[in-house]
């Protein structure tokens, strides 16, 4: 099984957008998948089909799965340890560890993703970030940066944090982001920064082909 951590250099930069793209890609190559986003905040239980929960279960092919997808969802669009404790929660690392070892452990499939919230170094208990999950973890990192101004520095910045914890980066996707300067340009300039791993550009655009990403990581 190949499995892959989405992470982002930031918030709302479309984690979900790729994550959703590169299981449509590798299902149309009749490839197996599924997804796991351990945690997410901002859900409304009222409209689940617009969450990231729900897009993903589509994605798969199964869109009344979102509860699987996402075991542990919040109401309030904060990070995930102030949306628990809005609840009456309390969110541990350990826990959300053990489920995304479960969860992994279970799956016998070609392509497998866990999706984290928020970035690279964005809390996730009052202990711990988003980083330290993906450190227990250990696995590849597909890393999600946006296109707008001043995405190099947080782009490289992640880099550098990711790596010093003994991460490798299987490939950097660059989403594109809404009134900014030109995806290619940005591309251009980031790769003249980053020649170790390879950037795949991802257009807004729903009919985004994730195919070349899915031929990158899984061959």
């Amino acid at each position: 099984m190949n499995a892959f951590f989405i992470a982002g250099t930031g918030t709302d930069l479309g984690k979900t957008h790729v994550a959703c793209a590169l299981l449509r890609a590798a299902r149309a190559r009749d490839l197996s998948v599924d997804a796991f986003k351990p945690v997410v905040s901002g859900f409304d239980p009222a409209a689940p089909e617009v969450s990231d929960p729900a897009r993903l279960a589509d994605a798969l092919g199964r869109p009344n799965d979102w509860a699987r997808v996402s075991p542990r969802r919040y109401r309030a669009p904060l990070a995930p340890n102030l949306a628990a404790r809005a609840e009456g929660d309390i969110l541990r690392m350990a826990d959300l560890v053990a489920d995304c070892r479960t969860w992994l452990g279970s799956r016998a499939v070609d392509l497998a993703l866990v999706e984290g919230a928020g970035g690279v170094m964005s809390p996730m208990t009052d202990e711990a970030t988003n980083l330290d999950l993906m450190v227990a973890l250990g696995l590849p990192v597909l890393l999600v940066a946006g296109s707008y101004l001043g995405t190099a520095s947080h782009l490289l910045t992640a880099l550098e944090v990711v790596r010093a914890r003994g991460l490798a980066v299987a490939a950097i996707v660059t989403s594109e982001s809404l009134d900014a300067p030109n995806l290619d340009q940005t591309i251009e300039m980031l790769r003249a920064f980053e020649r170790a791993t390879p950037i795949v550009a991802a257009p807004r655009a729903a009919e985004w082909d994730a195919a070349p990403l899915v031929e990158l990581l899984l061959g």
